[in-house]
């Protein structure tokens, strides 16, 4: 009896410890890959050894990599869709026109053989067998010898070849700040595999999704380059260019080219850029991060620009840690050498440098995304709003203090952009894929904007204090682990003790909008009607025929509470009705809904009303 006693309890036990086990897993992956680069035909040879560790809990029988520098070919995707799409980039096109402008080319359509990007697999082995593979524009599907068991690894040994295309979007070439090479999408690289399946979307021109993983990158290069880019550098003193410890001698190999060996822990991606004209600058941030800074020794103006930049990186990096979290790695470097603005890991790529106000507020931008991208590393190929509306929000933020702005509303921009999307009638919802929007107009006012607005709106529904402690505890929770629309949603459910389910699907699943109204005032009574069919919590201020005021808070009522706040709060407004009433004490003179315009109302007209309005 004792021994079956013993036996139940044992299983109990077992039982219990499983239901307790989280179900979250991450593919992970080392690469390890040695670079040759012949710098004046714009070409690289690679050997790339890829141990991929399946923790998923399915076996694998095939694999997918990206080859995003196909792309950059007459006839891909990326090419007929700028040929199609109502607003192309002008970034991507000649003539910079719209597709009905009969002078618009794209310019990938143009490119000759020797200016086009590819990426050319010419061998793959899988635990040291030769595999198949078959190549699909920019994905590479992989039919496993042999499938991957969940738990175990297999390694993948390639060599391929590539050539960098001239500079048309991110990547490429000779860019128009005369940088030779901004390498970004330069390798082949594993897609992920998460509890949705594979992630193997082709590149149009939008952003990314990664493994997790160690890279250790060698690349040869001719002695005049200079690299900044991903990772730590392994041997400074054979490099020098601004790297070596100058309490050392360097010990500079003989030859034409130098060996870069860098290692890059834990990150799901690794970006570099070369140009045999960069200055180096270092500076240390807070927590002893080293600031890297390459730019362009060829225009006083910018140089001049440059040359402040350090000062407020150093600034921008203590606002993120304080109101984000801590950044983890000991390395940043900001490098010219982009057509715009793109982050990466543990860099960032950024053009031009003639404005120093947007030198500034580009950088901060960029150097956000490290946390919101390349930390909490959501899919923006489908969640692009957290990433760059996130970012939006917080550089907004971020700018405002270090700049000495002074703006109530730091993200005022997002709100306009917004409600000249809603007016133009063109609005999608934010569950559309990131490619896949009907004009890049859409996209950028959807991802940037009104991404934006979810975060400066959740503030205005739970409270400022309440948004800010769910930023930090959703960074702390959910670092290096891809979260999704859910997780934000349930941290500041967990933070405020606010039902929340409603704000995410209208916000994010639909196109409903907001419209609140002050339709009548009585004496002492006040009549509100939602017009618009997105509800909200209202918030309203009301001053008294005396020249006291008094502000009110109407909780919605799926909430199942109200934020913190110093308003009277009044019994909860239901979505279903269209109108609710408000009585004071005192007799009215003038009302005015959400006073603070942190509500996205697309109608602040009706958003007032004094009585002398309703006796004339």
């Amino acid at each position: 009896m004792k021994r079956n006693f013993t036996l139940i309890a044992f299983t109990i036990l077992c039982l219990h410890a499983f239901g307790q086990q989280k179900t979250y897993w991450q593919q992970h992956v080392d690469y390890t890959m040695d670079i040759d680069v012949d710098a004046e035909k714009y070409q690289y040879k690679g050997k790339q050894k890829l141990v991929y560790t399946n923790n998923s809990p399915d076996e694998l029988n095939e694999v997918f990599y990206l080859l995003q520098f196909n792309a950059f070919q007459p006839g891909s995707e990326m090419d007929i869709r700028l040929q199609h799409i109502a607003d192309p980039d002008g970034r991507m096109s000649i003539n910079k026109g719209t597709k009905e402008n009969p002078d618009y080319e794209s310019r990938i359509a143009s490119l000759k053989p020797d200016e086009i990007g590819y990426q050319k697999i010419l061998s793959l082995k899988q635990d040291g067998k030769a595999v198949p593979f078959e190549v699909f524009g920019t994905v590479m599907k992989v039919n496993l010898n042999s499938a991957i068991a969940s738990g175990k690894k297999a390694t993948f040994e390639m060599e391929f070849e590539a050539q960098v295309p001239v500079q048309i979007r991110r990547s490429g070439r000779n860019n128009s700040d005369g940088v030779a090479l901004s390498m970004a999408q330069w390798y082949p690289k594993l897609a992920e595999y998460d509890f949705e399946g594979w992630h193997a979307n082709a590149y149009i021109g939008r952003e990314f999704h990664g493994v997790w993983g160690d890279f250790d990158v060698t690349i040869h290069i001719d002695k005049d380059y200079t690299i900044g880019g991903s990772g730590y550098l392994q041997n400074p003193q054979e490099i020098g260019h601004g790297y070596e410890n100058p309490d050392k001698k360097l010990n500079l190999p003989k030859g034409e080219k130098l060996s870069w060996h860098f290692k890059a822990p834990n990150v799901h991606d690794f970006t570099w850029a070369a140009d045999a004209e960069y200055i180096h600058e270092k500076v240390i941030g807070e927590n002893d991060v080293e600031l890297h800074f390459f730019y362009k020794n060829d225009n006083e103006e910018v140089i001049a620009n440059w040359k402040q930049l350090p000062e407020k990186t150093q600034k921008i990096l203590a606002y993120f840690n304080k109101h984000i979290g801590q950044y983890p790695y000991k390395q940043y470097s900001v490098i010219q050498g982009g057509d715009g603005g793109m982050e990466y890991a543990m860099c960032t790529l950024i053009a031009g440098g003639e404005n120093l106000g947007s030198l500034i507020g580009t950088t901060a931008h960029e150097f956000a995304h490290s946390w919101f991208q390349f930390i909490l590393a959501t899919n923006e190929t489908k969640h692009e709003w957290m990433d760059e509306g996130f970012t939006s929000y917080i550089s907004n933020a971020a700018m405002n203090e270090i700049m000495d702005q002074k703006k109530e509303l730091p993200n005022s921009r997002s709100y306009n952009g917004y409600f000249y999307l809603v007016q133009s009638g063109k609005q999608e919802p934010l569950t559309t894929f990131a490619d896949r929007y009907e004009s890049n107009r859409v996209h950028g006012i959807s991802a940037y904007s009104k991404g934006s607005i979810f975060l400066s709106q959740l503030g205005y529904i739970i409270g400022k204090d309440n948004l800010d402690k769910t930023i930090l505890k959703y960074y702390d929770e959910f670092k290096f682990t891809h979260p999704t629309p859910n997780d934000i949603k349930r941290t500041a459910e967990k933070v405020s003790g606010l039902q929340l389910e409603w704000y995410l699907n209208y916000w994010i699943s639909t196109t409903r909008v907001i419209d609140y109204a002050v339709v009548s005032i009585d004496e002492q009574n006040i009549v509100l009607e939602r017009k618009g069919s997105m509800p909200m919590p209202v918030d309203i201020s009301v001053t008294y025929e005396d020249g006291s005021t008094e502000d009110f808070n109407i909780p919605l009522q799926m909430m199942y509470g109200h934020k913190p706040t110093q308003a009277k709060v009044l019994d909860s407004w239901s979505w279903v009705s269209p109108s609710y009433t408000v009585k004071t004490d005192k007799k009215i003179k003038s009302v005015q809904i959400d006073p603070k315009n942190l509500m996205a109302d697309i109608d602040r007209e009706n958003n007032t009303m004094a009585t002398s309005v309703i006796e004339k």
